[in-house]
């Protein structure tokens, strides 16, 4: 994502006051600069479309709150006071496509304009909630949709003249660098539980001290932590990996265990966030950017042994490569933070590469995290220069000098280890005149 400096996004800083039918907005125009940043083509195509059918289109949410910190948004969502009846005729009437028709039950249309995706939704209220999902009902009040809406200064509008629009003060709470959510913490946070974490995520780019929280934000969430039962893994993981790999992360961690989270994320009750803190410490000591690391390898840091991490990846149904970083980073974690050269780390690349079969990429992917967790920023430059030579010995080259097949397999991962101590160096007839000593040893052994 693009970033300016917020100097030269120069806007008007003092508000002004617009009454609506049921609250009072406060006001404020962004400068042509900003507004350049969201004004596509696409985007000048459907507002355009909007205004001639009489209906009226804001920007929502996110992309507000990115211009007034002097970014580039990198999504557009889009309110609306046209249902979604209203708009389906209109797109279809000027030939606009329309896809993903699965959001229209919670009003939201997409149109496909100029190779762009808009989501469109029209402005509602939530009548039942279950603290997953709401049924809705439709309105044309935009005080009425950013009352439902989680954090301050994600409710906010962005008119196409510039005007935005702030019915919670949520520019203000962006200028003070403060988190809070629209109207009584626990009633947003029991209409949908996984805001308890999206409070966090925000926490961690919004804030700029890592304990500056408003306690009664925090009694909320500690009160509502029970809540996050009723999130899917999925969910908790989407919104975990982001809060792992942003600002603050280790503080927050402590703070989320403090409100009682840890259990319902399948956290152990040992889970040290206090080690997720010192990773992110290590990393800036040897200049390693914290904010580079894997989620996983940041909160691996907590887990005291391989076996605490299996509830855990169990609740958030993560992928098999997220779950096998996990597991890699705790499991060899010691060896690598004890290691003086880069050797350890080369044996390991070749154990996975070679013994396990695993691809050389993701392979490399692991190893490499594990001397970022380590803070081994010179072992980390010297792998990724090195290039694994490969494995001189196939299994086809030893089976006539074994008595059974079957130990083939046993005897290559011996010769394996006999090549890394060479330092990689033993030819393949050097490796084979250690067959027959090594079958002997197997054969004792059985």
């Amino acid at each position: 994502m693009l970033k300016r400096p917020v100097a030269s996004l120069i806007c008007t800083k003092l508000f002004s006051v617009r009454t609506t039918t049921a609250a009072v907005a406060r006001t404020m125009k962004l400068s042509e600069d900003q507004m350049s940043l969201v004004m596509r083509p696409g985007v000048v195509t459907l507002s355009s479309l909007f205004e001639k059918h009489n209906h009226e289109l804001r920007i929502a949410g996110g992309a507000v709150r990115d211009l007034l910190r002097g970014l580039n948004p990198h999504d557009l969502d889009f309110a609306t006071t046209a249902t979604p009846t209203e708009m389906k005729k209109m797109f279809e009437e000027e030939g606009i496509r329309m896809i993903n028709e699965t959001g229209e039950k919670h009003g939201t249309i997409t149109a496909r304009i100029e190779e762009e995706n808009f989501e469109c939704t029209t402005l509602r209220i939530d009548i039942r909630t279950d603290g997953r999902h709401a049924e809705v009902q439709f309105t044309k009040d935009w005080y009425l949709d950013a009352n439902r809406r989680d954090l301050t200064f994600n409710s906010l509008f962005l008119g196409f003249d510039g005007t935005v629009y702030d019915y919670f003060n949520g520019k203000e709470h962006l200028d003070e660098h403060r988190v809070e959510f629209v109207g009584a913490p626990a009633d947003r946070i029991q209409e949908d539980y996984l805001r308890i974490l999206r409070y966090y995520r925000f926490y961690g780019r919004i804030a700029k001290e890592p304990d500056a929280h408003m306690q009664h934000v925090i009694d909320a969430i500690t009160s509502n932590a029970d809540g996050l039962t009723r999130i899917s893994g999925e969910r908790i993981w989407m919104e975990l990996q982001k809060i792992a790999v942003g600002n603050f992360a280790g503080e927050l961690l402590e703070k989320m265990l403090e409100c009682k989270l840890g259990p319902y994320m399948g956290l152990p009750d040992d889970y040290a966030a206090d080690n997720c803190v010192k990773v992110v410490e290590r990393c800036r000591a040897s200049l390693i950017d914290p904010l580079a690391l894997q989620p996983m390898t940041v909160l691996a840091a907590g887990f005291t042994d391989v076996e605490k991490t299996f509830p855990f990846i169990a609740r958030i149904r993560c992928s098999k490569k997220e779950r096998e970083l996990l597991v890699f980073v705790v499991q060899h974690r010691d060896e690598v933070m004890e290691a003086t050269s880069v050797k350890v780390a080369q044996d390991l690349l070749a154990d996975l590469v070679i013994d396990e079969k695993i691809n050389l990429g993701l392979a490399m992917l692991r190893v490499s995290e594990l001397l970022r967790y380590c803070g081994q920023a010179a072992q980390l430059t010297e792998l990724e220069a090195w290039t694994l030579p490969p494995f001189p010995v196939k299994g086809g080259m030893i089976a006539d000098k074994l008595d059974n097949k079957r130990m083939i397999k046993f005897v290559l991962k011996h010769l394996l280890e006999l090549w890394k101590k060479s330092d990689f160096l033993l030819t393949a007839d050097e490796l084979i005149e250690s067959v027959e000593a090594i079958q002997e040893k197997l054969r004792t052994k059985i």
